[in-house]
């Protein structure tokens, strides 16, 4: 049997294409037989591990892929890159436990839990990323399609499940309770991050029953890691450094200016 022939059905797609390559390095570091065949399926092996690291990163419905590396901890300096370290780590993955991002609009609190959910699909974990409106909209749907254990089932599944932008519109009281059922089902069982510009103490209103947010907390808060994260809009800083935000301010005074008039 021809060797390509015999790559093929040993399914060895990835080496076939740099076989050539792996034998002229081979012959020039004078490997040994066992070193050869080593180097060929770790060839192998590698390819295979970025077909599902591309595989889960189109799964995990990210917005864009940002690393943790990417971030600009210069520009924040309240948030603790100790505790970021240890996140990165994925032990809260490992042990089932969430990640709570607060902090205002534009402090990168999205840019890390992406960045998180990042380092888990390379290590081999199943993420999914969801705006909270996204969520709703399904959990929303789906009981009225009679079908919210299902729907609630299925979002269990991933290992991490990134829920972006809590409290920028407050929830029904269905949604509430639909939010808090979904909470129960991954509680000690799989990981959560959640980031939201409201402190824990405005949950109240984004639930529109303190009694139902004082259960989600309860449990979303009970094997956790929350960052505050307390800086400038990363937004903003690049409209000031382009001299937009100043141009805006400028304007805007012109304007009351020429009312006055």
């Amino acid at each position: 049997m021809e060797l390509t022939a015999l790559l093929e059905r040993l399914r060895l797609e990835h080496l076939e294409p740099q076989l050539d390559a792996v034998c002229e390095q081979a012959a020039a570091r004078e490997l040994d037989y066992k070193s050869f065949l080593t180097a060929a399926l770790v060839t192998e092996w590698q390819g295979r591990q970025l077909r599902g690291i591309e595989a889960r990163l189109r799964q995990a419905r990210f917005p864009w892929v940002k690393t943790l590396d990417q971030y600009d901890f210069e520009f924040q300096p309240s948030l603790d890159r100790r505790q970021v370290r240890e996140l990165a780590g994925l032990s809260f993955v490992e042990r089932g436990q969430n990640v709570v991002l607060l902090g205002p609009p534009g402090v990168g609190k999205t840019h890390l839990a992406v960045g998180l959910g990042v380092k888990a699909v390379e290590a081999g974990y199943s993420v999914l990323f969801l705006s909270l409106e996204g969520l709703m909209t399904r959990l929303v749907r789906a009981k009225h399609e009679n079908r919210p254990e299902r729907a609630l089932q299925q979002l269990t599944y991933p290992k991490v499940l990134i829920l972006d932008e809590l409290g920028y519109l407050p929830l029904s009281r269905d949604e509430a309770s639909l939010f808090f059922r979904l909470v129960v089902r991954r509680y000690e069982r799989a990981s959560l991050i959640v980031t939201s510009n409201k402190s824990f103490l405005d949950w109240g209103e984004v639930f529109n029953d303190q009694v139902l947010a004082t259960a989600i907390l309860d449990r979303l808060l009970h094997h956790a890691t929350t960052l505050n994260i307390k800086g400038e809009s990363y937004r903003l800083k690049e409209k000031r450094r382009a001299g937009l935000l100043g141009r805006a301010s400028n304007e805007a005074e012109q304007r009351k200016e020429e009312a006055a008039e």
